[in-house]
């Protein structure tokens, strides 16, 4: 997956990277539908290799649930 397949679905979208806070953000990849989601990292516990974990405040997705109309 490359950055130009991801549509932002929060913050200023078509926007740059995290500037004039609005970060964290919610992307669709538009390759297989998917959700990717940039945010702060938490450390609650360790994921399997090759996982993350972030951490996103609920308006956040609420912001992404809304652009996609579901």
């Amino acid at each position: 997956m490359a950055r130009s397949d991801l549509t932002r679905l929060t913050g200023n979208a078509g926007g740059p990277n995290c500037d004039d806070d609005d970060c964290p953000n919610v992307y669709r990849d538009e390759t297989d539908g998917g959700i990717v989601v940039q945010g702060d990292q938490c450390k609650a516990f360790q994921p399997s290799p090759g996982e993350a974990l972030v951490k996103i405040p609920e308006h956040v997705l609420r912001e992404a649930v809304h652009a996609l109309g579901w």
